[in-house]
């Protein structure tokens, strides 16, 4: 697990819990969104600590169980939850997936967190119902627990092969600015920050 944490004395504390894309898989620790995104915090003087508890190759049957004591030991304000692609990846049933994402989210709002979600697709080989779930389940569950959605994480590079490393599923350290970009727009509100 990399634990992350930036700002000693910060008013308040934002939890990254995902997987090898938020975990900076491939690259430097700070060179992956979850460090940029302490950066932009200390440079816009947005009193935020972030903790990355995430995980490579974590689905969230993995999430489920760990959540609690991630949320008794960093006691964040905000949650970003970024899982749910290895689930895909592996094919598992989205109504797994969907009642396990319920129960995270459920697990930070009893420890008084704001919660973002982090929406994920699936590439087209896994067949047009497949995809079409599984993407619809982050909007419709953000909306259902109202929470605040980023549609997708890796939009904006999606289809630049030279974002990728060679195994084409994880971003470069160049990609890492717009994954948090991407990130920003849904938190930012959050936050109070611009």
């Amino acid at each position: 697990m990399v634990l992350a944490a930036a700002a000693a004395h910060a008013a308040g504390t934002i939890l990254v819990f995902g997987d090898s894309l938020s975990a900076a898989y491939g690259i430097g620790q700070k060179e992956g969104w979850p460090a940029l995104l302490a950066e932009r915090l200390r440079e816009q003087k947005v009193n935020y600590s972030v903790v990355n508890a995430s995980i490579s190759g974590e689905t969230t049957a993995g999430g489920v169980t760990r959540i609690g004591e991630a949320l008794a030991r960093t006691r964040p304000d905000v949650v970003i939850i970024a899982l749910g692609g290895n689930d895909g990846l592996r094919g598992l049933p989205v109504t797994q997936m969907k009642a396990n994402l319920e129960k995270m989210i459920a697990a930070a709002k009893a420890a008084r967190a704001r919660v973002v979600l982090v929406g994920m697709r699936m590439p087209p080989n896994y067949g047009p119902r497949y995809t079409r779930e599984f993407e619809a389940t982050f909007s419709d569950l953000a909306r259902e627990e109202r929470v605040t959605l980023v549609p997708f994480l890796l939009e904006g590079i999606g289809e630049q092969r030279d974002m990728f490393l060679a195994d084409t599923i994880h971003p470069t350290a160049a990609a890492q600015s717009i994954l948090l970009d991407n990130v920003w727009r849904g938190l930012a509100p959050l936050l109070g920050a611009k």
